[in-house]
């Protein structure tokens, strides 16, 4: 397109979008294209960060006048990086943050730039919640329309279980609402094939109650990763839904890396430590503990911005000694970086009692596993993705072939047909045609059009 043309349609943008819009040249462009991972040094040809969903109709239509591809930015977590592309137009949700809760219908309306920690912090005072990522900057949005798995999971199943309608912009630039009753086709993609269908600018939620909450931390001393690992396999073997949690190993600027557990309670202190017997019953140093707000143990894993960032997951269809071993090898073998953590959370409960036929293929999975590494130096960047990567391979044989795509960076197609399920992947790719069948959506884990 003539650089004439591009320069009036850009001109228009300005002119017409409520929000603000960043070309290259412009002050505070840099600070805008950032995300989580700090290695994702990428250049959009614009930024038009949305104030409304009317926003974002002008935003997609100015991308298709000019043929650019469309990214999108909600929390901007994403383990791709994909919230900006070099060249690409990039939709910022960042201003669109509004969380309404309608406490008698158990519902939120969350626009698509929220983060969990608005989200939980809006239904806090009504005892309501629903599950949230495990840490409060990442956006609502991506981690829900991914399938979602967090803290409660077990209890309320992933957050997708709990989507009741999604306010959408297409890549025809038109607004509709998906619901059970509403493109139900739709629907259903969008449960669990996160932004390949349109830009999502608000969700609509079903929240539960939540009145008590619990949560315990357990630091081991060196060496004893195995013995707290088969501990937390023995807890979770009977424990009941109402329990969440992870195994992690935790690494540092200094000393080696430190087996701790991490139990999460939808109930009160004391029935936490009773079922928390088996842990507590080895050498421990306790950290926070007791009755506390659902909000503050979202905070758990929070990691500081400007880090640079590489993570992936495996499921796991068991713990039998040799994938406990592999798990603590791995942990054992994470290289001393800051922020880095392995975790090894239980699903069961709602996870896999939730509704079937969903493109979320790692229902079935009792385990899960997930290397992250985050670190500051540069000079780590082939270290740290190194250890990722080995600890993966390490479980591979005992991996059940899903993976939570939340989870994971671009990894391939294999990996995206893993974590929607071969099954679903041909209906997929039809909605995909009927609401993008140019592929606009493309900067994500991408479905093409059949």
């Amino acid at each position: 397109m003539a650089f004439s043309t591009a320069h009036s349609a850009l001109a228009a943008l300005r002119e017409d979008l409520a929000g603000e819009v960043f070309a290259p040249w412009d002050p505070g462009y840099d600070a805008a294209r950032a995300v989580f991972d700090a290695r994702a040094d990428l250049r959009p040809a614009v930024i038009a960060r949305c104030a409304d969903a009317a926003d974002v109709v002008r935003a997609v239509r100015f991308g298709r006048e000019l043929d650019l591809r469309v990214a999108v930015r909600g929390g901007g977590h994403g383990a791709a990086g994909t919230a900006a592309t070099d060249g690409a137009l990039l939709v910022d949700l960042s201003r669109m943050r509004r969380v309404t809760v309608d406490p008698v219908a158990g519902a939120a309306r969350v626009e698509g730039g929220a983060t969990t920690g608005d989200l939980d912090r809006a239904a806090l005072p009504y005892g309501l919640a629903t599950t949230g990522a495990r840490a409060r900057t990442t956006g609502v949005a991506g981690h829900v329309l991914g399938g979602g798995t967090g803290w409660l999971d077990r209890l309320f199943g992933p957050a997708v279980d709990s989507l009741l309608g999604v306010e959408l912009v297409t890549a025809g630039a038109e607004r509709v609402r998906a619901s059970a009753d509403e493109h139900p086709e739709l629907f259903w993609a969008l449960h669990g094939g996160g932004g390949n269908f349109g830009v999502a600018t608000a969700l609509t939620l079903r929240l539960h109650e939540l009145p008590r909450f619990s949560l315990a931390l357990l630091r081991y001393p060196p060496g004893y990763g195995a013995e707290v690992v088969r501990a937390f396999r023995e807890v979770f073997r009977t424990a009941p839904d109402e329990l969440g949690g992870a195994v992690l190993y935790l690494a540092g600027p200094a000393g080696g890396p430190r087996c701790a557990a991490v139990l999460t309670y939808a109930g009160g202190a004391d029935g936490l430590r009773d079922l928390a017997g088996p842990l507590r019953a080895l050498p421990h140093e306790a950290g926070p503990a007791g009755d506390l707000p659902y909000t503050a143990a979202q905070r758990l894993l929070d990691t500081p911005p400007g880090l640079r960032h590489h993570r992936s997951a495996r499921c796991l269809a068991g713990l039998p000694p040799q994938t406990v071993d592999a798990f603590c090898a791995g942990g054992e073998g994470m290289p001393a970086a800051t922020g880095s953590r392995y975790l090894l959370f239980p699903q069961g409960g709602a996870v896999a009692a939730g509704p079937r036929g969903h493109p979320v293929a790692w229902r079935d999975a009792p385990w899960t596993a997930h290397p992250c590494a985050l670190w500051a130096d540069p000079a780590d960047d082939g270290r740290a993705p190194r250890w990722v990567r080995q600890a993966c391979a390490a479980l591979a044989p005992w991996s059940t072939g899903a993976v939570c795509l939340n989870l994971i960076g671009d990894e391939g197609p294999q990996w995206v047909r893993a974590g929607l399920g071969a099954g679903n992947v041909l209906r997929l790719e039809k909605v995909k045609r009927r609401y993008d069948p140019d592929n606009v959506f493309r900067c994500n884990h991408n479905i093409r059009p059949v």
